[in-house]
């Protein structure tokens, strides 16, 4: 079994996948993290699969939460990336470094990134040590074509919580 787990971290490894950063809000409390685990999963009617590790405090605060906010990460936005997958809610304000805007729900939407979907989540999914949450988007724009900041380019952020 062992051999077959190494064989398979071994074939994610190779992959390189586009990351987001993950917003919400419950209250007056605001959560963001960066997430390598997403995908849409329908077209019609469309959904999408936001992963939250469970010893994020974004998951904490999405448990509470009705909307999720979901940011593409283009290329150039390494600070960004590094500011949401390498410092923990537990322990810093993100959203006191970086311009953001109140978006459906008060979830906030980060004014540096110009594609963005608010989607309601409509189910949670336990997933090992991510739980899953399933979104229908509600509100969004899109406006760069531009290159991602991708899972490769974010190995050298140390996660802001424990792996």
């Amino acid at each position: 079994m062992a051999s077959e787990h190494a064989q398979f971290n071994r074939l994610m490894s190779l992959l390189d996948y586009p990351l987001f950063i993950v917003t919400t809000a419950a209250g007056e409390e605001r959560a963001g993290c960066l997430v390598g685990f997403a995908s849409q999963v329908s077209i019609r009617p469309p959904r999408f699969l936001a992963c939250l590790s469970i010893k994020n405090h974004t998951y904490r605060v999405a448990v509470r939460a009705s909307v999720l906010v979901v940011h593409p990460v283009p290329a150039d936005e390494e600070e960004l990336a590094a500011l949401f997958g390498g410092q923990t809610g537990d322990e810093v304000d993100k959203f006191a470094q970086c311009e953001w805007k109140p978006g459906p729900e008060g979830v906030p939407v980060l004014s540096r990134l110009e594609d963005w979907f608010a989607g309601r989540i409509l189910s949670r999914s336990d997933l090992g040590d991510h739980s899953g949450f399933l979104l229908e988007p509600i509100e969004g724009q899109a406006w760069r074509s531009t290159a991602q900041f991708t899972f490769r380019r974010a190995k050298w952020i140390e996660p802001g919580h424990e792996p």
